[in-house]
C-alpha cells in the first residue's frame, strides 16, 4: 500500500503541500491538467527552486490575475456546485468536499453563525480551491492510498485578519485542530493556516511519529517566510507499507503505586477500559528502598489522555502520572465464526502481509462452557478443531 507522510516541523498550508508534492516528483503540468475539470478562471500556477535555511525546496504559488478578484463567492454553496458540477473524479469530488465543509463548518463554530451564512475569511475562493483540488490530484497521481502526518507546530505570535489582529493559530485554525497532537515553536509567526489544517485533518488517518513504511520519495515545500533560525519547509515522505497493518499513534499513561490494597485494581481496570482504554496493564516493580509495586500502564488515543489520569489520580492512591505519546503497528483484525460440536464460536482473525493467526474469543468459550456445564478447556480445544477444518 502506498503511504504519504506529512512531517509538519515547520506547519503545513496549502502551497507547502503543493510544493512537496511537485518536489517528490509530480509534475506540476500534470496538476494543471487536472485542475482543468473544475472550469476555473483567473489564475496560475508557478514553481521555482528556493533555498529555507541552507536546503533546497520547491515553492509553488497560485498566481490571481484580476479576472479572479476579491468579489468571488466564498459561500459553501457556491464551491459545492463548483466542484459537482466538474469533471473531476468522484473520489476526488468527495474528499475535496469534505475538507471544504470542516472549513465551514470550523467558520461557522468560531463566529457564531451557520453555515449557509458562512464565507471564508483570509481566503480566495480560486486560490483555496487550486490549493485543496491541487493536493488531491498530486496525491492521486503517485498513487497514495493512505496518508499520516507528524504532529503540527502552529507557529507562534499574532496573524493578522479582517477581525484584526489575533494570536496564532488563528480561531478557525484552533478549532480545525482540536483533537490533533499540536504544538508552538520557532519564530513569531503563523505556520498553520485553515486550509492546510482543514487538508491534514480531513486526510490523515494518524498523528504522530513516522509509521512503518520504507519511504521512496521525498519532497520538501517551501512556505513563503525564510527565518534564519528555522527552515520553513514541509517535508512529504511517500513511500510502500503494507496494507493490512494499521500505523498509528498511541498515548502511554504511567504511574508507579506501592501504598494501595491490590483488590481495587480490578474496579480501576474495569473503570478505564469503560471510559476508552485501549490496553490497561499491571506490571510488578521493586521501587526505592526495595518496596515492591505495581506499574499501572494505560494506552489510550490522545483526546481520552485527561479523562484517564482523572480517573486514575480518583480511584488509585497515585499522587503523580506521567504519559508520553508512542507509535503503534497492530495486524489487521476481524471478526469471523466457526461451526463446533458446541455451537458456534467467534474467532478474533488478524494479517499483516503474509502472516494470519486467529484465536476464539475467550467470553465465548466460557459462555458456552458455563451454559453446557463442559470443561472451557473442551471448549476451547473445539474452536482450535473448527479453526484447522475451516483452513482445509
Amino acid at each position: 500500500m502506498k503511504i504519504a507522510w506529512f512531517d509538519c516541523f515547520s506547519g503545513i498550508s496549502g502551497d507547502m503541500c503543493l510544493g512537496a508534492l511537485v518536489d517528490a516528483g509530480v509534475p506540476l503540468k500534470e496538476i494543471e491538467k487536472g485542475l482543468k475539470a473544475l472550469q476555473l478562471k483567473g489564475y496560475r500556477l508557478t514553481e521555482k527552486k528556493v533555498l529555507r535555511a541552507g536546503l533546497s525546496a520547491t515553492k509553488v504559488d497560485v498566481v490571481l490575475s484580476s479576472e479572479s478578484g476579491k468579489s468571488e463567492a466564498r459561500r459553501w454553496k457556491d464551491i459545492r456546485k463548483t466542484v459537482k458540477d466538474s469533471s473531476l473524479p468522484g473520489h476526488i469530488k468527495e474528499q475535496g468536499l469534505r475538507i471544504f465543509r470542516s472549513l465551514f463548518d470550523a467558520e461557522a463554530k468560531v463566529h457564531g453563525t451557520t453555515i449557509g451564512k458562512t464565507h471564508l475569511h483570509e481566503l480566495g475562493c480560486v486560490d483555496c480551491l487550486v490549493d485543496i483540488f491541487g493536493v488531491l490530484l498530486g496525491l492521486s497521481y503517485l498513487g497514495v492510498e493512505k496518508v499520516y502526518a507528524s504532529a503540527i507546530n502552529t507557529g507562534s505570535g499574532t496573524v493578522k485578519t479582517e477581525h484584526g489582529v489575533l494570536p496564532v493559530p488563528a480561531p478557525a485554525t484552533a478549532e480545525l485542530l482540536k483533537g490533533i497532537p499540536c504544538y508552538s515553536y520557532g519564530p513569531g509567526f503563523e505556520m498553520t493556516t485553515p486550509t492546510g489544517a482543514a487538508l491534514i485533518k480531513t486526510l490523515s488517518s494518524g498523528f504522530g511519529e513516522r509509521p512503518y513504511f520504507s519511504a521512496d520519495k521525498i519532497g520538501l515545500g517551501a512556505g513563503g517566510k525564510d527565518p534564519e533560525c528555522q527552515p520553513n519547509l514541509l517535508r512529504l515522505m511517500v513511500g510502500e507499507g503494507h496494507k493490512n497493518m494499521q500505523n498509528e499513534s498511541v498515548t502511554v499513561i504511567e504511574t508507579n503505586i506501592d501504598d494501595m490494597n491490590p483488590q481495587i485494581y480490578e474496579y480501576v481496570m474495569e473503570r478505564l477500559f469503560s471510559a476508552g482504554a485501549l490496553d490497561v496493564f499491571l506490571t510488578p516493580v521493586i521501587m526505592k528502598k526495595s518496596r515492591p509495586g505495581v506499574l499501572l500502564s494505560v494506552l489510550c488515543s490522545d483526546d481520552k489522555r485527561n479523562s484517564l489520569i482523572q480517573i486514575i489520580l480518583e480511584e488509585t492512591t497515585s499522587i503523580g502520572i506521567r504519559f508520553h505519546e508512542a507509535g503503534r503497528v497492530t495486524m489487521e483484525r476481524k471478526m469471523n465464526e466457526v461451526k463446533t460440536e458446541y455451537g458456534r464460536i467467534k474467532v478474533k482473525a488478524s494479517s499483516f502481509g503474509s502472516a494470519s493467526k486467529s484465536t476464539p474469543e475467550y467470553e465465548d468459550c466460557k459462555k458456552i462452557a458455563k451454559e453446557k456445564n463442559i470443561p472451557l478447556i473442551k471448549v476451547i480445544e473445539a474452536a482450535k478443531r473448527g479453526l484447522i477444518s475451516r483452513k482445509k
